[in-house]
């Protein structure tokens, strides 16, 4: 039975959905953070879990509003409407904020993932050894990932299918940003950045039927590397999901106390004062990418000067996005109602 929502509820709905596309656009940051503050990362755990074989056979029977309901279609379709909202609006929105204040957006991200942890872990029952075992487990792996070197570009197909597998990672699972791993694999321009390029460009070309395109055979592969990140995307958003379930269900203080973990070590990711270092040519030009941005190789961690109101400044938007989530997260506790299952 799905979850009977008002106006209101809906209208929140879609724009946690925004919030989630937002978040799982930018690297270091996870969307299944915002899903676990917000209340529903349980319930959009148990929706993706019902694409299994008996919504298969519901679909080929032709059942679908069967089908509808038993995916709880309602939840899915105004969470994902928020999503590609947010892709269209809200991810542009922060790629002009990153360009021109980036100190600033960085901080306010880290302190929504401090905000993110004090909150997750202050509900947290059982602080046990073994919960503590897992969050240290946790710590360590976030950490670990937050300091490997990025990968070069590869196209391969099978690659980019398992690209889609693993990038999908930061919708399922707090504190695992998905645009970070592609970026660890080498793959962030060419799947978030180019691709997506042509996809516009192609769809532009369309609305005007124009279908020259078809002819331009860079636009063809980045169109059908696209498709196979999309097909390797929902396979892994589908695969995790079952996973998830099932450490959920039987193994729930340990899943959570290793995802405050997580989280925790991947603070590391979004640490305010960084400096890029991009990726250069073996004659010393910078390398760029289709859109003549430089490639970024890694980040450059480091100290800020206390004695700089740049640094202050930033500081007070640590506190801004520490009280974000904690405002959020307090309405939405105010306004909790159980999952009807």
């Amino acid at each position: 039975m799905q979850q009977i929502r008002s106006f209101t509820d809906r209208v929140l709905l879609v724009l946690k959905g925004l919030a989630m596309g937002a978040a799982n656009k930018v690297p270091g940051v996870s969307g299944g953070v915002v899903a676990f503050v917000a209340g529903f990362y349980e319930e959009f755990i148990f929706s993706l879990q019902r694409f299994n074989y008996r919504a298969f056979i519901l679909l080929i029977n032709g059942r679908f509003k069967s089908l509808f309901h038993y995916v709880n279609g309602r939840f899915l379709g105004l969470l994902i409407l928020g999503m590609l909202i947010s892709y269209f609006s809200v991810s542009k929105l922060l790629d002009y904020l990153i360009l021109h204040y980036e100190l600033y957006v960085w901080a306010a991200f880290f302190g929504m993932i401090i905000g993110s942890i004090y909150y997750i872990s202050k509900d947290f029952d059982e602080w046990t050894k073994r919960s503590l075992v897992f969050i240290f487990l946790g710590i360590i792996t976030g950490v670990a990932i937050s300091f490997l070197e990025p990968a070069k570009e590869n196209d391969n197909l099978w690659f980019v299918f398992f690209c889609g597998i693993v990038g999908v990672s930061g919708m399922t699972l707090p504190g695992l940003s998905g645009s970070f791993i592609l970026i660890l694999l080498g793959n962030y321009v060419l799947l978030l950045v180019d691709s997506v390029n042509a996809l516009y460009d192609t769809i532009a070309n369309l609305l005007v039927l124009d279908f020259s395109f078809l002819e331009n055979e860079a636009r063809m592969r980045l169109l059908q590397v696209m498709l196979v990140f999309a097909a390797g995307s929902l396979a892994g958003l589908v695969s995790l999901s079952h996973l998830l379930g099932f450490v959920l269900k039987n193994y729930k203080n340990d899943t959570f106390a290793a995802i405050i973990g997580f989280i925790a070590g991947s603070l590391g990711v979004v640490w305010p004062w960084k400096e890029k270092i991009f990726k250069m040519k073996e004659n010393g030009d910078m390398l760029l990418d289709s859109q003549g941005n430089g490639v970024i190789d890694y980040y450059d961690r480091y100290f800020p000067a206390f004695n700089s109101f740049e640094t202050w400044l930033a500081i007070f938007f640590i506190f801004v996005g520490i009280f974000i989530v904690l405002g959020l997260a307090w309405y939405e506790k105010k306004n909790n109602k159980p999952v009807l299952k």
